[in-house]
């Protein structure tokens, strides 16, 4: 074979090579996107035991007796649980509401803000205080509820992911309204 055919060859060879492995598409960058959850429209039920009150809570959620009247009622699809505690009241009124008042305010260094909401329901004797704790926190939505007689309720939800509010507010909108739900709708029995 004579060299210049060879030489010619290659180089043709070489241009087709460069040709077809060159002809990708660009590369465009991804369009900005905003995540999207959507949780199921919230149907409550009436939850009811042996303990001195009764509440509605969401369908979609677990719910495990932790004995002496306080619960775990855990959202699996948003990995969270909401705690709630009961304690009698005999004249510790002013040291329980202390207590739940300064578990809230544990959260200032990280919160950015807490915003307290009151409730009263006076036709239940149901009386408390609802607190939103914006920012990283390890919570973000704790109330307390009491008759101011006999019965005091705590609750509060934490999520099982490191405090990043941003990527938690979807579910933690979601279960601030079944919290409010649930001090709307408590009874003493």
């Amino acid at each position: 074979m004579n060299k210049p055919f060879a030489l010619k060859t290659l180089f043709v060879l070489l241009v087709f090579t460069v040709l077809f492995t060159s002809c990708k598409d660009d590369v465009l960058p991804k369009p900005s996107s905003q995540l999207r959850l959507e949780y199921p429209i919230a149907e409550y039920t009436k939850y009811q035991n042996h303990c001195p009150f009764t509440f509605d809570m969401n369908a979609d959620a677990v719910i495990k007796d932790d004995g002496n009247c306080g619960f775990s009622i855990t959202y699996p699809k948003m990995k969270a649980t909401l705690y709630l505690t009961y304690k009698p009241v005999s004249g510790n009124l002013n040291n329980l509401l202390r207590d739940a008042q300064k578990l809230t305010y544990e959260h200032v260094i990280k919160a950015d803000d807490i915003l307290e909401q009151p409730f009263i329901n006076p036709n239940k004797k149901v009386y408390g205080m609802f607190y939103q704790v914006g920012g990283n926190a390890a919570t973000n939505s704790q109330f307390y509820v009491t008759d101011s007689v006999k019965h005091f309720i705590t609750g509060s939800v934490y999520f099982y992911a490191k405090p990043n509010f941003d990527s938690i507010m979807p579910a933690a909108s979601y279960i601030k309204n079944d919290m409010q739900t649930l001090m709307e709708s408590l009874e003493w029995k």
